[in-house]
C-alpha cells in the first residue's frame, strides 16, 4: 500500500477498532506519525502536543486493526505500557498477516 493511500486509510478509519490492517498500512502510518511529531517538536511544543492528539486514536485503531490481522486481541496494545513489553507489542506488529503463515505451512 502507498504512503498516501494508507494515510489516508488510516485518518478515514479513525475510530474503527474491526477488521484488518496489512502490515505496510501500520507501518506507513507509523512513519508519518513519527515523522510529523519530530517535525512538530522542533517547531514549537504546543504544536506537537496538537500532532499527538490528534493522531492517538487513529494509532490506537491502526494498532488494534494490525493486531487483529495476526489474530491477536487489540487488547495486546497494553503491553507498551509494562517495562520491554513494547518489544513484544513490536514483534507482534512486524509478524506477517495469519493468513499468509497458514498457507506457507
Amino acid at each position: 500500500m502507498p504512503v498516501v493511500d494508507a494515510i489516508k486509510s488510516c485518518f478515514a478509519k479513525y475510530a474503527d477498532f474491526n477488521g484488518r490492517a496489512a502490515r505496510s498500512e501500520y507501518w506507513w502510518f507509523f512513519l508519518a506519525v513519527l515523522l510529523a511529531s519530530a517535525i512538530a517538536s522542533i517547531i514549537a511544543i504546543k504544536l506537537y502536543v496538537l500532532i499527538s492528539l490528534v493522531t492517538l486514536l487513529p494509532m490506537l485503531a491502526v494498532g488494534t486493526r494490525r493486531l487483529h490481522d495476526v489474530n491477536k486481541s487489540g487488547w495486546w496494545q497494553l503491553l507498551a505500557l509494562v517495562p520491554f513489553g513494547v518489544f513484544v507489542l513490536l514483534l507482534f506488529l512486524a509478524q506477517p498477516t495469519a493468513a499468509q503463515k497458514s498457507a506457507a505451512a
